[in-house]
């Protein structure tokens, strides 16, 4: 097992023994694009939290702003860009670049940084923002019941793949074959939540797995599930 593996699995079971830990997962969010030569080793950290932190819900959004740079990401779309715009501004950063993390909505870092982003998530582990968010699949639907708390929040609605292989002939990466986790497909606001219990039922999102974020106005995520196969 390697020493990375090792980092990350104390930091879980670290986590775990904490009274404060939180129930839902963390919401990691890498903002990531196969024409950026930087982006590889983000990619790789991505996976193994995948693969070992099952407290932390990981989703790569691809942003469009690389395609006109020699290669156009097939995954790459204007709402991750606008997603990652978004953050820039809640969060105080000038500009926007890749690859950057951001944990439940409160920290960002550089994507590569596996230390800045552990420690970033263990410290969302310790928030008590938390409202209850379940999924369910009946058929093409899927069933959403969010709980009571306090605030408002946005339910956004994330189709993803768990895996992606793509050869790269031209840009940054020309001659590489990139392996991806968690490629986010789609992402649409389905309800404006408003402190009460909500159920309501939207069609299956582009993807092979469903997730559920609900976000504040100012960009912290107070709530998240993803749904079982």
């Amino acid at each position: 097992m390697t020493h990375r593996r090792w980092l990350l699995i104390a930091a879980f079971l670290g986590a775990i023994g904490s009274a404060e830990a939180a129930d839902r997962p963390v919401v990691v969010e890498l903002f990531t694009s196969q024409g950026c030569s930087s982006c590889p080793p983000a990619e790789a950290f991505l996976l193994d939290l995948v693969r070992d932190r099952p407290d932390v819900l990981a989703l790569a959004f691809h942003v469009d702003y690389w395609d006109r740079l020699g290669w156009k990401d097939p995954f790459s779309s204007a709402s991750a860009t606008s997603r990652q715009r978004a953050y820039s501004k809640a969060l105080g950063v000038r500009g926007v670049y890749t690859p950057q993390m951001v944990v439940d909505g409160r920290k960002e870092a550089i994507g590569s940084n596996r230390g800045q982003v552990l420690a970033a998530i263990n410290a969302a582990r310790g928030s008590r923002d938390s409202v209850p968010v379940e999924l369910s699949r009946d058929g093409g639907q899927i069933a959403i019941e969010l709980g009571a708390g306090s605030g408002t929040a946005t339910a956004w609605l994330v189709g993803f793949d768990p895996e992606r292989t793509t050869e790269i002939p031209r840009g940054e990466n020309a001659g590489r074959t990139i392996r991806q986790a968690n490629v986010v497909r789609s992402v649409a606001s389905v309800a404006d939540w408003r402190g009460g219990e909500m159920k309501l039922t939207r069609p299956a999102p582009a993807g092979k797995k469903t997730a559920l974020i609900l976000q504040a106005p100012d960009g912290r995520i107070v709530g998240a599930a993803l749904l079982g196969t």
